[in-house]
């Protein structure tokens, strides 16, 4: 691909600290305020997230969130307040030689401080084997002239808990992309089989290390994806240690250009142990 690259997922300092704020207000149920409030669109059960937005969905059991940094571009996701949302505007217009603009997600466990209820987060690297967790995503992915991936960023932390960035590692798994990106870094094997899927393998160490797992065969969906065997492979590969700690699965898209219709149509973490999802 002609892409040099981007950046990961997390948001800026200052970004991540508002980030948190709005989480802490919409999981204790009290209205956000600036950047904007999260609205039930006229007439319908569907709740509007815009720039940074957040939202807590299924109970409190996972959190959606509108995060957009790298871009000023109007970008709004809907959800019905289930595991689920739609992106209903992006105005995003990045050049594919540098990052995204926006990553709209979900995700169950900590993001910068902020947890869902009774994720079974925490993890020690040492403790995740075959079942600890498993999670299922299926989405909905427009062609045209949309730039995105669809992409996990599951991260690990050197302490069980963190107020802010993460540092540890970030592990991506592409399960398609859309337009001339790849992930950040270099690539380190190809076609490499690991839990019943192929993937190519992509590295960068920033301040923390980056390692994206890209399925060869592109995916709308996975059912049941056992997270052990890509941990274990990374900490076979010496980017992920056995001392660490995965605080947080997160699955959405990172946009480059356009990205309406974009949908996560349900999402689910199991965590062994942890509440139910």
């Amino acid at each position: 691909m002609n892409s040099r690259g981007h950046g990961p997922a997390p948001l800026l300092a200052a970004a991540g600290l508002l980030a948190a704020a709005l989480l802490l207000a919409a999981c204790s149920g009290t209205a956000t305020s600036a950047p904007g409030v999260a609205t039930k669109a006229p007439g319908t059960a569907t709740t509007k997230l815009c720039h940074l937005q957040a939202l807590a969905v299924s109970g409190g059991a996972y959190t959606i969130m509108n995060n957009e940094w790298q871009s000023s571009a109007p970008q709004c996701i809907t959800t019905d307040g289930s595991a689920s949302f739609t992106v209903v505007k992006s105005l995003i217009a990045n050049s594919t030689d540098g990052g995204p603009g926006g990553y709209p997600f979900i995700y169950r466990g900590c993001h910068w401080g902020v947890c869902t209820q009774d994720s079974g987060l925490p993890i020690r690297v040492s403790g995740i084997r075959a079942g600890t967790v498993v999670t299922s995503w299926s989405t909905t992915q427009p062609g045209g002239g949309n730039v995105y991936n669809v992409a996990y960023d599951i991260w690990f932390n050197r302490a069980p808990t963190t107020g802010g960035q993460p540092d540890g590692a970030e592990l991506m798994i592409w399960l398609n992309h859309n337009g001339p990106i790849h992930p950040s870094g270099s690539q380190v094997a190809s076609g490499v089989s690991i839990g019943g899927h192929s993937y190519d393998v992509w590295f960068r160490q920033r301040h923390w290390n980056v390692i994206s797992y890209t399925m060869t065969t592109a995916a709308t969906s996975v059912t049941n994806l056992d997270l052990r065997a890509l941990v274990a492979d990374a900490v076979s590969r010496g980017y992920l240690q056995s001392s660490w700690y995965l605080i947080g699965v997160e699955a959405g898209f990172e946009l480059w250009q356009g990205g309406v219709g974009l949908a996560t149509n349900s999402f689910s973490v199991k965590v062994a142990g942890g509440g139910s999802p």
